[in-house]
């Protein structure tokens, strides 16, 4: 299932609820609880909108849903969500998008590093330029150089080249979104640090603004980071890329690998006949012989692999009656499904 097949709500239909809606996946954060409410609310109160937050409880074990127990009897504009187990960050924030009922929502971490105070600077930011998505981009950063602003680095790099949305910063929690953009956003494996990208499919439009990095006050991150995690950000990566690019057309990506291979075949085996009729050379036992054979089987099974996804692909959106398509507006003419 692709990221982009949440069905599409008509924009025009307002539901009542907040103008912000916070979203913040928790797990084992007991220490910082108090004060992340405490400043989140006073920072939230100041900006003179409507808000409500919600906390994921991530299957903590170490009392973090007491305390926000505590919290959303004191300040019901606090929604607790806690898991049974521990599904980790993507699950989470997926489950606080479903909950959320603001006209924009807000995501960010539980252990301060993001600023509370920073939202206002977002959403001036969203307003002035008329954006879809707004993402922080952290400024003087505390983490450790070789271990996690180098790799960081790096993995913007990539993002930036194999999903063509222009961060300097994808890795900040710190992001506004118009609520239309996660309400259509289906979110799998560790796809949160994409959303951006995952939602470039419909033609969003992405902005950025520097916002600081806290030292973390209690403890270490409870989510793994730093190196040991950048195979498997490449390997999301990688998909992400597939998807955006080919999920709709799979044929141009393994008809691609099959001419490339079949044609490497054939040309070893034009080859090996040449020397065979031609120079008069034995070719019966010479490996090259089998790898030309191979390379074009392979490179026949390449090309019908893209056959046969491209016959899922129309099984999939004509069974559903799914579109491929993404509006933003339509004057005059009503009627075709649109996406914010």
């Amino acid at each position: 299932m692709s990221p982009f097949d949440a069905e599409r709500p008509d924009p025009s239909i307002r539901p009542a609820g907040p103008d912000l809606t916070v979203v913040i996946p928790l797990f084992n954060e007991v220490q910082t609880i108090p004060a992340l409410a405490l400043r989140l609310a006073a920072s939230l109160d100041r900006l003179g909108r409507s808000w409500e937050v919600i906390v994921v409880d991530d299957g903590s074990t170490d009392g973090s849903f007491e305390a926000l127990r505590r919290v959303h009897e004191d300040d019901p504009r606090f929604s607790i969500i806690r898991f049974r187990r521990n599904f980790g960050q993507t699950p989470a924030f997926a489950a606080g998008f479903d909950a959320a009922r603001g006209h924009i929502v807000i995501t960010m971490d539980a252990d301060l590093q993001n600023d509370p105070d920073d939202v206002s600077a977002l959403l001036a930011e969203m307003e002035r330029g008329d954006f879809d998505i707004v993402s922080g981009w952290r400024q003087n950063r505390k983490e450790p150089l070789l271990l996690r602003r180098i790799p960081s680095k790096f993995g913007n790099l990539v993002m930036r080249r194999l999903t063509g949305v222009s961060l300097k910063d994808t890795g900040c929690s710190l992001k506004a979104y118009r609520s239309e953009v996660v309400k259509n956003t289906r979110l799998y494996g560790n796809f949160h640090r994409f959303i951006p990208a995952v939602a470039s499919w419909y033609g969003v439009r992405v902005g950025e603004v520097p916002v600081r990095d806290n030292v973390r006050a209690h403890g270490s991150s409870k989510y793994g980071r730093g190196l040991k995690r950048a195979p498997r950000v490449l390997l999301d990566l990688l998909t992400l890329h597939f998807l955006l690019n080919y999920a709709t057309r799979p044929i141009h990506i393994f008809g691609g690998m099959g001419f490339a291979t079949l044609g490497m075949g054939m040309l070893t085996a034009v080859y090996l006949t040449w020397e065979k009729l031609v120079l008069g050379h034995d070719i019966g036992g010479r490996p090259l012989l089998l790898l030309a054979a191979l390379l074009m089987i392979i490179g026949v099974q390449f090309i019908s692999m893209g056959f046969l996804g491209e016959l899922m692909v129309r099984t999939y959106y004509e069974s559903q009656n799914k579109p491929i398509y993404a509006v933003r507006e339509v004057l005059d003419r009503p009627g075709l499904p649109q996406h914010g």
